[in-house]
C-alpha cells in the first residue's frame, strides 16, 4: 500500500521487481559473503535488466555495463 491507496498495476510491478531483485541480492550476499555476493548479484540484476533491454531494442544499457566491467577489470589488472 502506498498513499492509503492500492498500489497501480505499474507501480505493483516496480515494486514486485524491487523487492525480487532484493531477495537476489540477500540470498547471493549469504552465499558469497559481503563483497563478492554484491558483485554476483550486481551482474544478474545486470543480465536480467540488460536481457529485458535488448528485447526491447535498448542496447545503451547493454554497452553501459560492459564499460563497468571493463573498468572494474582494469582497475584490478594493474
Amino acid at each position: 500500500m502506498s498513499a492509503g491507496r492500492p498500489l497501480t498495476k505499474a507501480e505493483r510491478k516496480d515494486f514486485n521487481r524491487a523487492e525480487h531483485e532484493r531477495k537476489i541480492k540477500q540470498d547471493l550476499i549469504a552465499q558469497h559473503g559481503k563483497d563478492l555476493g554484491t558483485f554476483y548479484a550486481w551482474l544478474r540484476i545486470v543480465n536480467i535488466r540488460g536481457t529485458q533491454a535488448y528485447r526491447d531494442g535498448n542496447t545503451e544499457l547493454i554497452r553501459e555495463a560492459a564499460l563497468a566491467l571493463h573498468n572494474v577489470y582494469s582497475r584490478h589488472i594493474g
